[in-house]
C-alpha cells in the first residue's frame, strides 16, 4: 500500500484544483527506491510542457493536472488527468507496484476526467490528450 500521508500532497491538490491559483500540475514521487512513501516533488503554473520537464527517466511517479482547451470560439473548459508516469528506465520492482499503487493514488487525487499511462515524454503532449477530453466530455460539436 502507497503512503500519501503527507499533507502536502492534499493541499498541492486543492491548489491544482482551485481557479484561484495558477498552479495547474503537480507530481508525486517516490521518497527513496525501496520505500512506499509519496511525496509531493514539485507543482508549476506553466502545463504539461513544464510537468514533461520534472519527470525522470528512471523514477515511476504520479501527476495530477489541470488542462485548459477550447470547444469553440466561444467557450473554454478546465478537465483533470491523472499520469502514471513510468520511466523507460524505472526498476522492475518499483513497476511491479504501480498498479496497486495507483489505486491508493485514486484514492487521494479523487477527481479527474482521463486516466493517461506515461511511458515517454511525448505521451504528455498536449494535443493528443485533449482529443481524448474531448471525447470524453461528451457533447462534441466539432465531430472529433
Amino acid at each position: 500500500m502507497a503512503d500519501l500521508s503527507d499533507p502536502k500532497i492534499d493541499e498541492a491538490y486543492q491548489d491544482v484544483r482551485s481557479d484561484k491559483t495558477d498552479t495547474n500540475w503537480l507530481l508525486l514521487d517516490y521518497e527513496s527506491d525501496r520505500s512506499d512513501k509519496l511525496t509531493l516533488t514539485a507543482t508549476g503554473a506553466g502545463g504539461l510542457p513544464e510537468l514533461r520537464e520534472h519527470l525522470d527517466d528512471s523514477k515511476a511517479s504520479y501527476a495530477y493536472a489541470r488542462v485548459q482547451y477550447a470547444n469553440d470560439k466561444e467557450s473554454k473548459r478546465e478537465k483533470f488527468i491523472l499520469v502514471v508516469w513510468i520511466g523507460p528506465n524505472c526498476k522492475v520492482m518499483r513497476k511491479a507496484k504501480i498498479s496497486v499503487h495507483a489505486a491508493d493514488v485514486k484514492s487521494v487525487l479523487r477527481v479527474f476526467s482521463i486516466e493517461v499511462a506515461a511511458r515517454e515524454k511525448d505521451d504528455l503532449k498536449e494535443e493528443p490528450i485533449i482529443v481524448r477530453l474531448r471525447k470524453a466530455g461528451g457533447a462534441s460539436y466539432d465531430g472529433v
